[in-house]
């Protein structure tokens, strides 16, 4: 038999570890997300719970989950909703949609990031609609795809390679667009960098490039947007 007084390994140590903002919700209108990269998997679940209990009305986010935090948070935490394509779990009721924001993705390698954008755009209060592999090698499929996006209230282009589908969607509609570069791509991408180089410098008027990989805050840009745009903050 275990001896009681040993520590529990499934679970984060007691003690000042974190310091959730529980007052971000009453500042921002959006309650805090869980990064999960760096913490245990049982630090992720502690903060989940601790923030949905403070907000028990509101979906409470955690992205970058591994596999392993990914499995613990699905024992542990049955009512979460968890995305191992996206990497991340939600916890809570989600709030009714306001607005719209297409997520463009230039392939299906860009997928991670394009699930956490929308998975992000969810729990930040915004309707969704994913147009999937429209990357500009063929490029008649995002010229057929416009009319599925020109309506939206904000646009989240996701792109790696040369970074180039901003550029292009940005030249086929006025509508708000974020940029996010992927790390996906060969040798000389560098990681995202050349993508990143090239959507920074998009000849296109009105983009705006978030950080590499970073779907999470194109989406929380393109949400807000979206509540402005239909007049709820």
């Amino acid at each position: 038999m275990a001896d009681e007084t040993e520590p529990d390994p499934t679970r984060a140590p007691e003690g000042d570890w974190a310091r959730p903002d529980l007052s971000r919700l009453a500042r921002t209108g959006d309650p805090e997300v869980v990064y999960g990269a760096g913490k245990t998997p049982a630090q992720i679940e502690q903060l989940l719970v601790r923030l949905q209990d403070a907000h028990p009305d509101r979906a409470i986010l955690a992205t970058r989950l591994s596999p392993q935090a990914l499995e613990h948070l699905a024992g542990l935490l049955p009512d979460a909703v968890l995305d191992e394509v996206g990497r991340t779990a939600v916890l809570g009721p989600l709030p009714a949609p306001v607005g719209t924001v297409a997520v463009i993705a230039a392939g299906t390698s860009d997928l991670p990031v394009a699930e956490e954008a929308a998975t992000t755009l969810r729990v930040y209060g915004a309707g969704v609609r994913r147009i999937t592999d429209v990357g500009v090698a063929g490029l008649h499929r995002i010229l057929d795809a416009r009319p599925e996006f020109v309506d939206a209230d904000a646009l989240i282009v996701i792109a790696g390679m040369e970074g180039a589908l901003p550029s292009v969607v940005g030249g086929l509609s006025g509508t708000p667009l974020i940029a996010v570069p992927t790390s996906v791509g060969y040798g000389a991408s560098f990681g995202g960098l050349a993508a990143l180089l090239g959507m920074l410098n998009s000849c296109a008027p009105g983009v705006v490039v978030s950080n590499i990989d970073n779907g999470f805050s194109a989406a929380v840009h393109a949400a807000r947007i979206a509540r402005a745009a239909r007049g709820r903050n």
